[in-house]
């Protein structure tokens, strides 16, 4: 039979890969050539969902995965104070929203353990919805569990995960931490520095922790940077102190009126 007469059941045509519809065909979607796709698509699911939620800025929270509650005094410490900087920024940062509007300064994070776990803690204590951009690893890595379900995501691509956390933010609040801490901060300081962002605050808790790691002057010294370049950035210690840098520069208290 000639490959081009027809047979009596379309079986064989049904069953072929090119009949599925291409939305449903999962290894259509996957392929490399499909990449600028799955792109769009991470980019318009997490969009939508923080439309629906009336997110319209975040104070996103970066630091270690590795700090925990129960561990060493000084993790134990930026623990805590991640913990009630997320608490105080949701309470008088207007993530409440309790009458209809939108929401501001909502807590947003990567999603995982540690200082992200403490911030989203926080704002869970407060009553506010929070955000945790989480990442696909070859180690798999689950949520914690204080972020709000239905603003809870996971990327495969950190480029796009990376434009979320960047696109809301009102300001970046930066703990103590490794690579992935470092690769958030310099990503936001970059952008910055070019005028590619808009002139958000950038605050790093604990300012001998990160002048022992980083000799910012240095930088300056070696002319890599200009001296006003360290104007990008400000130091605190505490939740409290956090807070106050960010109205000092830009971020506006909105403390919900109490309901009697």
């Amino acid at each position: 039979m000639s490959p081009f007469e027809t047979k009596s059941s379309p079986d064989a045509q049904i069953a072929s890969p090119s009949y599925r519809l291409a939305a449903l065909d999962q290894d259509f979607l996957l392929s490399d050539a499909q990449r600028g796709v799955r792109f769009l698509l991470e980019y318009e699911k997490a969009e939508e969902a923080l439309r629906a939620w009336g997110v319209r800025s975040t104070v996103v929270v970066f630091g270690s995965a590795r700090v925990r509650e129960d561990g060493p005094a000084r993790h134990a410490h930026w623990y805590a104070q991640s913990r009630a900087f997320g608490k105080l920024c949701s309470l008088e940062g207007g993530a409440l929203d309790r009458n209809g509007g939108q929401r501001d300064n909502v807590i947003a994070t990567g999603g995982g353990p540690g200082i992200m776990e403490a911030a989203n803690r926080g704002a869970s204590e407060a009553g506010a919805p929070s955000i945790g951009f989480n990442i696909t690893l070859p180690h798999e890595q689950l949520p914690n569990p204080y972020t709000t379900p239905d603003l809870t995501f996971r990327f495969h691509y950190f480029a796009m995960r990376k434009m979320h956390l960047a696109m809301r933010a009102k300001a970046l609040v930066v703990f103590p931490g490794g690579f992935g801490t470092f690769d958030e901060l310099f990503e936001i300081l970059t952008l910055r520095q070019t005028g590619k962002a808009p002139e958000i605050p950038v605050v790093l808790v604990d300012e001998a922790h990160w002048r022992s790691c980083i000799r910012f002057e240095g930088l300056v010294e070696s002319g890599m940077i200009e001296r006003r370049d360290l104007e990008l950035f400000r130091f605190a210690e505490t939740a409290e102190g956090v807070w106050a840098q960010l109205l000092a520069r830009g971020i506006t208290k909105k403390i919900e009126p109490k309901i009697t």
